[in-house]
């Protein structure tokens, strides 16, 4: 099933070329947006099956698609879970030194939205991932039990400044985390680990690969993540990216698409774009 956020947080399945409504079948929606509802209502055994025969038919075309998740919990990023991208940025480490970092939720902007480039004068990156979304409270779970714990699969962009702050900050601008088109659930992808990635900009393919080329793959990743912090329905995990990165530009479009999942598109804004020098706190001299 493909479930969707929709014309101002309408819970959609998608189905064929219709999105049906069925935002009328929750039991409530939360503030974190109504498919962070679901997530959570099926964890606990409260959600009703959803009913595409009781659900107001849109055509695909004509919804507005919007970020499935557009406030995660948490984020979790996995730094350098690519061989291949160890190498092409020189890293001495890879994730199985470095652990895992966290991105602000705030980051989050869905389909056809625009990442808003900071810095005129410093390099802005795409990485394109695949993005687990958590679907049962995780709390040092074994790999062979990780996968119990996914609700579904998202794409996932995770936008990157190359500038000398912490991962945390460097990935946690507005808009550095574009999510979607829609989440796939678990049932949908027998394995995680063996998906075709693709990420092209500007119409140009940068970055391909198969997730069967992760260092941590998701059962790995799942189990080492919830042994630091607690995960939590609703929550995402960004699984690293492959060799390809690359300064992105005003205007460019950013396309990754994942074997079974989709397709997110989003476009790129540099025109408010500031030097770096004028950042707050910057110290002169």
């Amino acid at each position: 099933m493909r479930l969707a956020l929709f014309d101002k947080g309408r819970l959609g399945v998608v189905d064929g070329d219709d999105i049906v409504d069925v935002t009328d079948q929750l039991t409530g929606t939360g503030s974190a947006g109504a498919l962070h509802h679901h997530i959570e209502a099926v964890s606990t055994g409260t959600a009703a099956p959803l009913d595409l025969a009781r659900g107001r038919r849109v055509p695909l075309a004509e919804a507005n698609l919007e970020a499935p998740l557009p406030r995660p919990g948490k984020i979790i990023g996995a730094p350098v879970n690519y061989l291949d991208h160890k190498a092409e940025m020189e890293y001495p480490t890879s994730i199985a030194e470095l652990g895992v970092f966290l991105k602000a939720n705030s980051s989050v902007i869905g389909p056809g939205q625009d990442v808003v480039l900071p810095y005129s004068d410093k390099r802005t990156d795409q990485e394109g991932e695949l993005g687990v979304v958590i679907g049962r409270t995780a709390s040092h779970v074994s790999a062979d039990d990780a996968l119990d714990h996914v609700f579904g699969y998202t794409c996932l962009l995770d936008i990157t400044v190359r500038s000398g702050e912490d991962r945390s900050t460097r990935k946690s601008f507005d808009t550095f985390t574009p999510l979607g088109p829609w989440v796939v659930t678990a049932d949908e992808i027998p394995d995680p680990d063996a998906l075709d990635l693709r990420c092209d900009v500007a119409g140009t393919t940068r970055q391909r690969t198969s997730t069967a080329s992760l260092i941590f793959g998701v059962r790995e990743l799942i189990a080492y993540a919830s042994s630091v912090m607690t995960l939590y329905p609703g929550d995402v995990i960004a699984t690293g990216t492959p060799a390809g990165v690359g300064p992105l530009g005003h205007g460019d479009r950013v396309v990754v698409e994942i074997e079974r999942v989709g397709r997110l598109e989003v476009g790129v804004d540099g025109s408010r774009a500031t030097p770096y020098a004028s950042r707050p706190g910057h110290r002169r001299g």
